[in-house]
């Protein structure tokens, strides 16, 4: 087919070329063609939904409300989480939030502060 990335954000296969930038038609991401050359070795690096590399030790603010599990309690939108640590798995940041507890959260709901 094509020798064009997927997209970073979502993963579609459907992307295109439009000046100096990648496009995706599926989530209408957009990002420069140097970013692809200079982050093809962190193929692996978990983002935050806005594209940024999280790292252990990183501050993080939740994006979105999200409900816990089990619980009637709610993480509300512009919580800060401080010393992330990140894992392998469907949840890839562990975390404790001052008056939840340990969390696990998805980089795709939070972004780095």
């Amino acid at each position: 087919m094509s020798a064009l990335p997927k997209c970073p954000a979502c993963g579609s296969e459907y992307t295109y070329v439009d000046g100096n930038n990648f496009v995706c038609p599926e989530c209408a991401h957009e990002w420069a063609a140097q970013d692809v050359t200079e982050d093809s070795s962190d193929a692996a690096a978990v983002r935050d939904a806005y594209g940024n590399v999280l790292q252990d030790g990183d501050s993080i603010t939740v994006i979105k409300d999200l409900k816990v599990k089990g619980t009637s309690s709610v993480v509300k939108v512009g919580t800060k989480v401080k010393n992330i640590r990140l894992v392998e798995g469907d949840h890839n940041i562990d975390c404790k939030i001052d008056g939840i507890g340990a969390m696990k959260l998805k980089s795709e709901f939070v972004k780095k502060a």
